[in-house]
């Protein structure tokens, strides 16, 4: 049953159902996920406020969140409810986007369109995403592997900007990347055994920028569409590689800039 904006109403909700919004089939069925932290909230009131469901703390909310519907809870349901070790006092339920599942692109794309591939720590994708927001990326494009955007750890480590940009998660990918190069996106890939160093490119006017596996890195297929494969000159004797996270920042930036 998905969570509509009504069952905020009852107040004998049971914790566990809060608590089972870790589960990914459960935040499914129920359209809702839960974000930590007042920061983090914060910025998904700035950016989405018609997403937040219900507020629960363990004190006086800000007057920021005073139109929320809310909750008391103590600090030992909070952290019965929560999935970090340390929580921080406050936590919203936020309505799930449901066309994240969707195989189709948004009417409008934006400039800049990251594509992660099979990324499966949830800290590197939330980064990732946090990142990309923070670059001015308009969207994201994730592949059915990817870490399930909506997990806690991805939600904790995005920090609030998760809905700050569209997301998709399917197995079409490469159709989608398609369809940008073929309405003018240039696709750009990070790639070990990349020729091209990113900080001689011409940044492009729409860009498509594809980040790989932790350990694989990018596919053959998305490879083959990419205009440019660029690699980050470092230190080989001193590091193997740069962590996928720090390797997307930097891009990003490079991107940009």
């Amino acid at each position: 049953m998905s969570y509509k904006s009504g069952d905020t109403d009852n107040p004998v909700k049971p914790l566990k159902w809060y608590k089972k919004l870790a589960a990914g089939k459960w935040r499914l069925a129920a359209e809702a996920f839960l974000a930590e932290g007042e920061r983090a909230i914060s910025q998904i009131a700035t950016n989405s406020p018609d997403r937040i469901i219900e507020i629960l703390s363990t004190r006086s909310l800000p007057a920021c969140f005073s139109g929320y519907p809310s909750r008391p809870v103590t600090e030992d349901q909070l952290r019965y409810i929560s999935s970090s070790k340390t929580p921080q006092g406050i936590i919203a339920v936020v309505r799930m986007p449901m066309e994240t599942c969707s195989a189709e692109l948004p009417p409008h794309t934006g400039k800049r369109v990251l594509l992660l591939e099979d990324i499966q720590d949830p800290g590197n994708l939330g980064s990732l995403i946090r990142t990309a927001a923070a670059f001015d990326f308009s969207g994201v494009i994730l592949t059915q592997k990817c870490a399930d955007p909506f997990s806690p750890k991805v939600v904790q480590s995005a920090a609030g900007s998760l809905l700050s940009l569209w997301i998709r998660r399917t197995s079409s990918y490469i159709k989608l990347a398609e369809t940008l190069k073929n309405n003018g996106y240039e696709i750009i890939a990070a790639d070990l055994n990349g020729t091209e160093d990113p900080s001689a490119l011409q940044k492009p006017q729409k860009l498509l920028l594809a980040l790989g596996n932790e350990a694989a890195g990018l596919s053959q297929e998305i490879l083959k569409t990419a205009g440019y494969r660029i690699k980050i000159p470092i230190m080989d004797e001193k590091a193997e590689s740069l962590n996928v996270a720090a390797c997307g920042a930097i891009c990003m930036y490079l991107s940009c800039s």
